[in-house]
């Protein structure tokens, strides 16, 4: 925007959205806030298509601390734009806590007190991203370790918990330790009282409330919570995981009438398989999210992409034809707002091939292309994740406490792993023009984000 931030959004402020009967936004004449008309979201009269990334760590960058570093987060979301990207998924929540591999400095501290230096991290980002054009998903929990997240709230309240990876405790006993979290009312609190916090916050660098704010496209519960690991578990813990996403959904439209609400969800992978979850979860919750990981699924093998890739690639044709059915059901826009692939041979450093993640962000992409010509529900896509300039610090490619080359391969994973690099320019030209293709067939000048 080239005019007063400030002013511009304050006038914005004045019409606000109403709440819609069964939960979606709608807009007065004018308005820029993103809503939702059954399987469309929409700008204005025009559909919202969605081009984007996962940039997690955008509060980290934009916090004026030592750990931050506010020209990279310029310079990162200057490439972004450049690609034509218009939505980032961002974290406005980790929790610092015991779980080993979680990122610090986090925006609540191991007593539970805030990191007003972090928030406003969080504000500065938003700032620029508005600035820019863009909106964003922003995050408000995660049921991953990487950020402390929903176990690190329990731990606080049961003093026990659960490490992911841990060779004591084998796969599922993290999510089957970590979904208590839901029917544990206090813990569940501690998270309710946080989301109030950002939720009704005000940007410290704009002067405008988040509420107001055109730039947030929607409030998301969390990243990827899932109702458990082990089918028994699911079984027994299903009401209460229902019941804490009615309710969180609930609360946020109670203190902010302007934006959407998603929930983070992976689709049937994250529920064990089960169709049933994925509508019942998504009752109060205004469009469907799924997240589509096939190395980390067993559905081909890194070492051997040649060989596993046919196979692989008609699960993931599958799967994106699974969601969308769902999304009709529903009635409900569907974004594929993660989705990652590792680079040839499963190497981490930049410079090596990307044949086949080029080869799965084309299936994608053309997914969601014919969607759009179609007029389907898939609005769009985030792909997994931005690393832009960072380079992996240590020869291990491994995350350290301490470390601020920040990437979009969490603290917990090898730094490297799935996220773009400023100098993969296969992939980067696959993005671009995908971008370019946004706005063909719109019927009106195509939206300014």
């Amino acid at each position: 925007m080239k005019t007063d931030r400030r002013t511009t959004l304050a006038g914005i402020a004045g019409s606000l959205a109403l709440l819609a009967p069964g939960g979606s936004a709608f807009a007065a004449e004018g308005n820029r806030f993103i809503r939702r008309d059954g399987t469309r979201l929409l700008l204005g009269s025009e559909p919202y298509r969605i081009t984007g990334a996962n940039m997690w760590y955008a509060a980290w960058l934009g916090a004026d601390a030592a750990y931050g570093d506010r020209a990279r987060l310029g310079r990162e979301l200057d490439r972004l734009q450049a690609l034509g990207i218009n939505n980032l998924r961002i974290m406005a929540a980790a929790e610092e806590g015991p779980l080993r591999h979680s990122i610090k400095p986090g925006f609540s501290r191991p007593d539970g007190s805030l990191n007003r230096e972090l928030l406003a991290g969080l504000d500065y980002a938003m700032a620029e991203i508005a600035r820019r054009g863009m909106t964003a998903v922003v995050c408000l929990g995660n049921f991953w370790e990487w950020s402390g997240g929903i176990a690190t709230w329990l731990y606080r309240v049961t003093g026990q918990y659960t490490d992911m990876n841990d060779p004591a405790h084998p796969w599922p006993a993290f999510p089957d330790a970590t979904s208590a979290f839901y029917g544990n009312a206090e813990a569940v609190r501690l998270y309710h009282d946080y989301v109030r916090t950002v939720v009704t916050r005000t940007n410290s660098v704009t002067g405008l409330r988040y509420i107001d704010d055109p730039a947030v496209m929607c409030w998301q519960l969390a990243n990827e919570p899932r109702p458990g690991g082990s089918d028994a578990v699911i079984a027994q813990r299903r009401e209460s995981y229902f019941q804490w996403i009615d309710d969180t959904a609930a609360l946020i439209r109670s203190l902010d009438r302007n934006h959407l609400v998603s929930l983070g969800h992976e689709g049937t992978q994250g529920a064990n398989g089960s169709e049933d979850i994925v509508r019942r979860a998504h009752q109060a919750i205004d469009y469907l999210t799924a997240h589509i990981w096939p190395l980390n699924w067993g559905w081909v093998n890194g070492k051997d992409l040649p060989g596993t890739w046919d196979a692989g690639s008609a699960k993931v044709s599958d799967y994106l034809a699974t969601h969308a059915r769902l999304a009709l059901e529903l009635g409900k826009p569907l974004q594929f707002e993660e989705f990652g692939f590792p680079r040839d041979g499963e190497v981490y450093s930049p410079g090596t091939p990307t044949t086949f993640r080029d080869r799965y962000y084309a299936m994608i992409y053309g997914a969601v292309r014919a969607s759009w010509t179609k007029g389907g529900p898939i609005m769009g896509s985030n792909f997994w994740a931005w690393n832009g300039e960072a380079r992996a610090t240590h020869p291990d490619y491994r995350f350290r406490d301490g470390d601020r080359a920040y990437m979009g391969d969490p603290p917990h994973e090898p730094q490297g792993w799935y996220g773009v690099f400023n100098t993969d320019e296969s992939t980067l030209a696959l993005v671009r023009d995908h971008a370019a293709q946004r706005c063909l067939g719109l019927s009106a000048p195509c939206p300014a984000r």
